[in-house]
């Protein structure tokens, strides 16, 4: 099985962003233990700031991988585009969220990637990497 984790804007701070909501610990140690835990998981790691290399990244693995689990990260409540290439896909996809978005700002309560979504994980820091693993 050949599973990408793709990682919007600001994930690549984390460690060092917000630890009392995000964690301590990095996302590249975080993968690390993911690759042990999932041995059999053929898994990619992929995180950009930038819109459309998501949407791109999208694009390119979106009809030949078995699972994409998506956090767009801020994205999620403004690209109608990320939206669009969730929707475009053949790939299933599951939208991961670190916090629970429900509990934020009223303007993270909305997500155009969930309608495209096989489902939505959020609320359970990191593990909600796990979860969104096991659910392929």
């Amino acid at each position: 099985m050949k599973i990408i984790i793709i990682n919007g804007p600001n994930l690549n701070l984390l460690g060092k962003r917000e630890p009392e909501v995000y964690g301590s610990q990095t996302f590249e140690d975080f993968f690390s233990e993911l690759q042990g835990q999932f041995k059999d998981v053929q898994l990619e790691y992929f995180q950009s700031n930038v819109e459309g290399e998501l949407i791109s990244k999208l694009h390119e693995v979106g009809f030949s991988y078995d699972g994409i689990i998506l956090n767009a990260a801020a994205y999620t409540h403004t690209s109608v585009g990320l939206g669009d290439a969730v929707k475009a896909i053949q790939t299933p996809v599951v939208e991961v969220h670190i916090s629970n978005t429900h509990k934020r700002e009223e303007y993270r309560h909305t997500s155009f990637i969930s309608s495209g979504a096989k489902g939505v994980i959020l609320g359970f820091g990191l593990q909600s990497y796990v979860l969104a693993i096991q659910s392929f």
